[in-house]
C-alpha cells in the first residue's frame, strides 16, 4: 500500500467520522427542521425496539427481488446472445429495449399490480429494473473482443459458436458483473415500488407507506437504512465476485478498435425504414399480447386502442387530455431542469476529480450511500427536511441522476492518456488548458451516455417526488387516479411518461449524432491545432536568436 492510499483511506475516514459526529450532534439538539433528522444513536435505538417488525417486511422484499433479479437476468444475458448472433433481431428489439430502460418504475407499478396477482407485481418490476443494464453489459462485452483472437479460433475451423464460446463469453465476464452491480439495487427499487401502495401485507415498501402518516422520522430513517443495507449488500456481492473471479485478469495487449453498431445496420434506406417501423410496432404488439393473455376485462386492462379511445374517441377524451396537458406542463419543465442540474453537478463533480482527487476520493462513500438507499426511501427523509416545495424536487432528481453521470463522465476524463496532459503541461499549460484542451473534447461522448441515463433516472424522481411530497404533474395524477379507480388514466399516465422519457431520450440521441458528425470532429481537430500551435510557438521561441 503507497502512502498516497493511506493517506486517502485516512481522509476518508476522518470525514466519516466528522459527519457522523456532527450528525449526533445536529440530531440531538434538534438542529435541523425540528427534530426531522434524528441523531444515529436514536436511529439505532427505535430499530431495536422495532426490530420484531422487520424480519417478515424483509424476507418479502429481499424475496421478491431476488426472484426477479434472476429471471430478469436470464431473460437479459439471452437477449444478449441472440442479439450478437442475431444483428436484425437486436434492431428490431431496438423499440422494446428503449421502452424498458425508459419506463418510470412507478409509472408501470400500479399497471403490474392491476394485471397480475401475489408477488407478481414485485418480482415483475424487478426483473423488468434489471434487464437493461444485465442486457447492455453483456452485449458490449460480447462484442467487445480482440478480432485477432476471433481470427485465431476462424484459423483452426472454429464457426460463430466456438467464438462464442471460447472468446465472447469469458470476454464478457467482466462487463456481465459490472452490470449486475447496477442491476442488483434496482431490484430492490424495483420491489419496493411494486409494494408501494400494492396493498402487499408484507415488505419494506409497506412498512414505509404505513409509516409516513405517524410523524416518526426515527422510523423513516431506521426504514431507510434497512432498505440502503441491503441495496449496499446486493451491490456489494457482485462486486466481490467480480474482485475473486476477474481481479486477478489483466489485458497484455490493446486491442484493435472493434466495429461500430453502425456497421451492423442495414445499408439501404428502405430497408432502414421498414426495421425503424418494426422495431416501434414490436412493443406494441407484445403489449396486446400480454392484454390478451391476461384474461382480464377491458375495464381493467387497456390495450393500446383502448388508451387511443380514451384519450381520444371517447365522450370523456376532452377532459382527460386537459389533466394530462396539465400535469405534463409541471413534469417536463422539472425534468429538464432536473437532467440539467443533475450533469452541471456530476460534471462539476468529475472535474474536481481530475485536479482535487483526493477530495472527491473523501465524498465518495457519501454518494455511494446516497445511491444505494431507494428512492422511495429517500423521498421521504426530504420532505421531513426540505418541506413539499420545488426545492425537494429538485434535490431528489439531482440526488438520482448525479451519480450515474459522475461515473460515466469521470471513466472518460480516465480515459484521456495520460500523454495528452503532459504535453500540455509542458508548454506551461494549467488546469483549467488542460481541461479545455484535453478532457472535455476527449469526455464529450460519455457526456451524452451520462445524459441519456440520467433522463429516464430524473423522470423518475420527478414523478416520486409528486407523488410523495409536491403534488401536481403525472406523479400526483397517477396517485389520485388509482385512488378514484380511473383505469384508462392510470394506463394513460404509464404510456404518456414511457414515451415522453423515450422523446427525451432520443433527442439527447440527435444531439449527439449532430455533433459526432460535426462538431466533434471539429473539436478534436481544434484541440491537436491548439496543441500544435502551442508546441510550435515555443519551439520558435526556444530556436530564435537571442
Amino acid at each position: 500500500m503507497t502512502r498516497t492510499d493511506s493517506s486517502g483511506r485516512l481522509s476518508t475516514a476522518l470525514l466519516l467520522l466528522g459527519l457522523v459526529v456532527s450528525w449526533e450532534i445536529v440530531g440531538e439538539n434538534a438542529l435541523v427542521a425540528r427534530g426531522a433528522l434524528p441523531a444515529p444513536s436514536a436511529i439505532l435505538v427505535h430499530l431495536w425496539s422495532d426490530r420484531a417488525d422487520y424480519g417478515p417486511h424483509i424476507l418479502a422484499t429481499v424475496q421478491s427481488a431476488t426472484i426477479g433479479f434472476l429471471v430478469g437476468n436470464v431473460v437479459a444475458i439471452a437477449a444478449a446472445l441472440i442479439f450478437v448472433r442475431l444483428p436484425l433481431v437486436e434492431q428490431l428489439s431496438r423499440g422494446f429495449n428503449i421502452a424498458i430502460f425508459a419506463i418510470p418504475p412507478i409509472a408501470i407499478a400500479p399497471v403490474l399490480v392491476l394485471a397480475l396477482k401475489g408477488d407478481w407485481p414485485r418480482i415483475a418490476l424487478a426483473g423488468l429494473a434489471v434487464y437493461f443494464p444485465t442486457m447492455t453489459a453483456m452485449s458490449v462485452g460480447l462484442r467487445d473482443v480482440d478480432p485477432r483472437a476471433t481470427d485465431v479460433v476462424r484459423a483452426y475451423g472454429g464457426g460463430p459458436n466456438a467464438i462464442l464460446r471460447w472468446i465472447r463469453l469469458r470476454s464478457s465476464l467482466p462487463a456481465l458483473l459490472g452490470g449486475l452491480q447496477v442491476a442488483a439495487p434496482n431490484a430492490v427499487l424495483g420491489a419496493m415500488l411494486a409494494e408501494f401502495g400494492s396493498g402487499a401485507r408484507w415488505g419494506l415498501g409497506t412498512y414505509l407507506l404505513g409509516s409516513l402518516g405517524r410523524a416518526d422520522p426515527a422510523r423513516l430513517w431506521g426504514i431507510g437504512l434497512v432498505a440502503t443495507v441491503i441495496s449496499g449488500l446486493a451491490y456489494a456481492i457482485p462486486a466481490i465476485v467480480a474482485v475473486l473471479v476477474t481481479g486477478r485478469s489483466r489485458a497484455v495487449t490493446i486491442a484493435p478498435a472493434p466495429a461500430s453498431l453502425r456497421s451492423l445496420q442495414p445499408t439501404r434506406p428502405l430497408t432502414r425504414m421498414l426495421v425503424l417501423l418494426a422495431s416501434i410496432l414490436v412493443p406494441l404488439l407484445l403489449w396486446w399480447a400480454l392484454v390478451a393473455m391476461s384474461g382480464l376485462p377491458s375495464i381493467v386492462v387497456k390495450s393500446p386502442t383502448g388508451v387511443f379511445r380514451y384519450l381520444v374517441t371517447d365522450a370523456s377524451a376532452p377532459s382527460a387530455q386537459a389533466r394530462l396537458f396539465v400535469a405534463l406542463a409541471t413534469t417536463i419543465p422539472l425534468t429538464i431542469v432536473g437532467v440539467a442540474a443533475g450533469l452541471i453537478f456530476a460534471f462539476g463533480l468529475a472535474t474536481a476529480g481530475l485536479l482535487v482527487p483526493g477530495v472527491v476520493r473523501a465524498l465518495m462513500p457519501v454518494a455511494l450511500v446516497s445511491q444505494t438507499m431507494p428512492l422511495v426511501a429517500l423521498t421521504p427523509l426530504l420532505v421531513l427536511l426540505l418541506g413539499r416545495g420545488t426545492t425537494v424536487t429538485m434535490v431528489i432528481t439531482i440526488s438520482v441522476t448525479f451519480f450515474p453521470a459522475f461515473v460515466t463522465l469521470a471513466r472518460g476524463f480516465a480515459m484521456v492518456p495520460r500523454a495528452a496532459f503532459d504535453l500540455v503541461r509542458a508548454y506551461g499549460g494549467d488546469g483549467y488548458q488542460r481541461l479545455s484542451l484535453i478532457a472535455v473534447p476527449a469526455s464529450l461522448p460519455y457526456l451524452f451516455a451520462a445524459a441519456k441515463l440520467a433522463v429516464p433516472r430524473a423522470l423518475l424522481g420527478v414523478m416520486i417526488a409528486e407523488w410523495l411530497a409536491t403534488g401536481g404533474g403525472l406523479g400526483d395524477l397517477l396517485n389520485r387516479s388509482r385512488g378514484t379507480l380511473d383505469y384508462g388514466m392510470i394506463w394513460s399516465v404509464a404510456f404518456v411518461s414511457v414515451v415522453l422519457s423515450i422523446g427525451l431520450y432520443q433527442l439527447i440521441a440527435l444531439a449527439e449524432n449532430l455533433i459526432g458528425v460535426g462538431d466533434l470532429r471539429m473539436l478534436k481537430q481544434s484541440t491537436m491545432g491548439k496543441a500544435n500551435s502551442q508546441r510550435s510557438d515555443s519551439d520558435h521561441a526556444r530556436n530564435a536568436p537571442p
